[in-house]
């Protein structure tokens, strides 16, 4: 019964046309055989699909060759079903009535209990680039949890979606390692998921050195953004929902922690606005675009956020956009909107406008306090580049070792 579920899911699926086969294709194209006999659990949640858009949870659920016997679900839920934030709670999933354990609730790490039946994890999830996007710290606590329990992990690679020769930002200080900087990584840290579990294993990285299993993607290549892998976008969360959502994450997520300025969030253009009540969207377009930043423009807007920051309220601000992602200094701009901003402004100060408590997140998702005090003396982009950037080429020369395409 299970076979014959698992080819009718196959045949009534509409037919692939990616050039790029993710891991889970190429699982599936080795008739699963690195699960054979071995119980499997999977970290998961709605993007880790075939180029069918069929869940992975189905497939190794249905497939005669797979005893899936759990579901771990990350930060939003293994179906999507949990907001930013929110607690994912403990459940049986209604789909294949496996039992779901919480990644994002009690405990972040796998315990003993939740593993104790289980041979191999499996981790299935599409990452967007940039470090404080938590499926990546899942990832590194479920490879601690599997090798202190002897249980092996298998990723199944994906796309980095701003390719993968893009690094920007300092690695983060110890004093700044959290859930949102979980490891020693640039901010853009080019990686795909399957490499970056290679350079958490062998830099040493984790508490303890997993058995881990990388199954290779075909056809992708490193210069790839992901609208040219020919994959279709599932949204990694309820405010990255298109394909070019994770080039925008980096140009706004740090400044948008100290909810301040509205970054789209709340609005129809996640993280791809920078806005307030205060500001003149025509001076600060202009000023922004007699910068000549390459591979960006700025276009004055005005909107009223339906929730989040400034709920209600007209704001005006720059919608921003990327002509050619690949130049555009992407973790750069807010700053650069700040620095215009604050001449337009002097007595707006961002940092004295928000709780401390976003402070200390703005530091975390930054990696360093330093960003922050150097540049809140001026509030010029010249006075932050070198710390910005002190570790970029070193980390860069550092990851090649591990690429794998």
């Amino acid at each position: 019964m299970k076979f014959i579920l698992f080819v009718l899911m196959i045949l009534a699926s509409p037919l692939a046309t990616s050039q790029v086969k993710t891991g889970i294709e190429v699982l599936m194209g080795n008739n699963f055989r690195q699960l054979e006999g071995k119980r499997v659990g999977l970290i998961t949640n709605p993007t880790g699909v075939d180029s069918r858009l069929v869940s992975t949870a189905d497939i190794l659920h249905n497939a005669p060759e797979v005893n899936l016997v759990a579901l771990f679900g990350p930060e939003h839920g293994i179906r999507g079903e949990f907001a930013a934030g929110l607690k994912v709670e403990s459940i049986f999933d209604p789909l294949t009535g496996l039992p779901v354990f919480s990644l994002y609730g009690a405990t972040r790490k796998p315990t003993p209990e939740m593993l104790e039946n289980i041979d191999i994890l499996v981790y299935d999830i599409q990452d967007i680039g940039s470090r404080s996007y938590t499926y990546i710290s899942t990832l590194g606590l479920a490879m601690e949890a599997a090798a202190e329990n002897n249980v092996s992990i298998m990723v199944l690679d994906r796309p980095n979606p701003l390719g993968g020769n893009r690094f920007e930002g300092c690695l983060v200080e110890d004093k700044y390692i959290s859930f949102v900087s979980q490891f020693p990584i640039t901010y853009v840290h080019g990686f795909t998921i399957g490499e970056l579990a290679m350079f958490l294993k062998n830099e040493g990285l984790l508490s303890a050195n997993p058995d881990l299993t990388v199954i290779k993607m075909e056809g992708w290549e490193r210069d790839m953004l992901f609208e040219e892998t020919g994959l279709e976008w599932i949204p990694a969360s309820p405010h990255i929902p298109h394909a070019h959502s994770p080039y925008y994450y980096p140009v706004s997520g740090i400044l948008g922690e100290l909810y301040v300025y509205n970054i789209g969030v709340g609005y129809t253009l996640p993280f791809q606005l920078i806005a307030a009540e205060w500001i003149d969207a025509g001076k600060l377009a202009a000023r922004l675009n007699g910068l000549d930043l390459p591979g960006v423009t700025f276009r004055p807007v005005h909107y009223v956020p339906y929730y989040s920051v400034s709920q209600g309220d007209m704001v005006h601000g720059v919608q921003i956009h990327l002509k050619d992602m690949k130049k555009a200094p992407l973790t750069l701009i807010q700053f650069y909107v700040l620095q215009e901003a604050k001449i337009l402004y002097p007595e707006k100060n961002v940092f004295d406008m928000c709780i401390p408590a976003r402070l200390d997140m703005f530091d975390k998702v930054a990696g360093t306090d330093k960003i922050r005090r150097e540049f809140q003396k001026r509030f010029m982009v010249e006075d932050i580049i070198d710390t910005w950037t002190r570790d970029t080429e070193a980390f860069a020369e550092k990851a090649r070792e591990y690429f794998l395409y």
